[in-house]
């Protein structure tokens, strides 16, 4: 079968689908790599809702695929903006994503870490109540029995006058934490309220507080997830973390190299991109296992353009590419999503998008992805 594709320029072309799959080989636990998908969460799509409601969730899609994700030996991101935190997905709807995840992990044995914010804060707040806030959340999340992942509070951005409300801030927090957390830098393209965050716009001075706040605390932090696109700046702030505290690539379109690392050290992983790439990333890192470098790079290199496509820029909408493609790899029977996202990235794109996922064999069943593929380019107009 022959797909027409259509161009940015106008006009289309023939595709030609691949027909073999990748075939995970699966196996043993990953062992020198801690890594996690952020993940994605299924809307109903027969729920009347507004963009601007309260999202209606597809339960039981939602945690469905968060078992696919434990089936191949990742750990899940929970609550995390992958699975729009604060683009379609509120704080209510968030408390009981956590629950019902977390209650899945335990019944499936599967590792899971959680997203802690102020996302049910709206309009400008003091400090006082943004700290209420995220203690709100890390008590029903460690309540849960997860890990706690602190995420940057766009609250906190707005609210703080410089680092050291960071500093007072995020020592309060961790004091109390019952086990050790992820803190998690999520730099202004995945979210632009979060500019100027640790107290400055400039990232030499932020990244001096950030580490500042680490120190003072290395026994409560598990590790530091970075999300700023900058595959040097990441390095060299992984150099200078305390002994035994983690470094969690974020970076999605430089986690190759980061992951490998070099004769300093490496990244562990917590990649929104691992959601489509599930099946492909854990056997890179069984083979990362082995030692073999060269063959883990050999597989998750090729993933890149795909990766740097959904993440362009505006980087925070690739959750529309995220969830569009697991709809093509059947996870899910419809492309729809919460806050009507799905409308976020333009037909071209997402041609582009399944291209090239289909070139890295992620379709389980091509049959499948191809009629679906043909019959959202003909709702576009595009005839085939």
């Amino acid at each position: 079968m022959t797909l027409l594709l259509p161009l940015e320029n106008g006009g289309t072309r023939a595709y030609v689908p691949r027909n073999e799959p990748f075939k995970p080989s699966g196996g043993a636990p990953l062992a020198s790599r801690t890594v996690f998908s952020a993940a994605h969460v299924v809307a109903d799509p027969y729920a009347d809702v507004s963009p601007e409601g309260p999202a209606a969730v597809d339960w039981d899609a939602t945690l469905a695929y968060r078992r696919h994700l434990w089936a191949h030996g990742l750990g899940v991101a929970e609550a995390m903006d992958t699975a729009q935190r604060g683009m379609g997905l509120d704080w209510a709807g968030a408390a009981e994503l956590i629950r019902r995840s977390a209650a899945e992990a335990k019944a499936a044995g599967g590792q899971i870490a959680c997203g802690v914010g102020t996302d049910q804060l709206a309009g400008p707040v003091s400090l006082d109540v943004v700290r209420a806030a995220y203690e709100e959340q890390l008590a029903l999340v460690e309540g849960t029995g997860a890990q706690a992942i602190l995420m940057a509070s766009r609250a906190l951005a707005a609210a703080a006058r410089g680092p050291e409300d960071y500093l007072e801030l995020y020592g309060h927090l961790l004091r109390q934490a019952a086990e050790p957390v992820i803190l998690h830098w999520l730099g202004p393209m995945f979210d632009p309220a979060l500019e100027g965050y640790w107290g400055s716009a400039d990232l030499d001075a932020a990244t001096d507080t950030f580490l500042e706040v680490i120190a003072a605390h290395p026994d409560k932090v598990d590790g530091v997830k970075i999300s700023l696109l900058d595959a040097r700046r990441e390095v060299e702030l992984r150099r200078r973390l305390p002994e035994g505290v983690r470094c969690y690539t974020g970076d999605d379109f430089n986690y190759p190299e980061l992951i490998a690392g070099d004769r300093h050290g490496f990244s562990h992983a917590l990649l929104g991109v691992f959601d489509p790439l599930a099946p492909l990333a854990a056997d890179a890192v069984r083979v990362l296992d082995t030692g073999d470098v060269a063959g883990f790079r050999k597989l998750l290199d090729p993933t890149v353009e795909l990766a740097r496509h959904l993440f362009e820029s505006p980087t925070r909408y690739y959750k529309t590419g995220v969830v569009f493609l697991a709809w093509l790899a059947g996870h899910q029977s419809h492309f729809t999503m919460v806050g009507g996202l799905q409308s976020a990235r333009s037909l071209p794109h997402l041609a582009q998008a399944y291209e090239l996922a289909d070139g890295l064999g992620l379709f389980p069943d091509p049959g499948l992805t191809e009629s679906r593929m043909k019959s959202l380019l003909t709702v576009y107009g595009v005839a085939q």
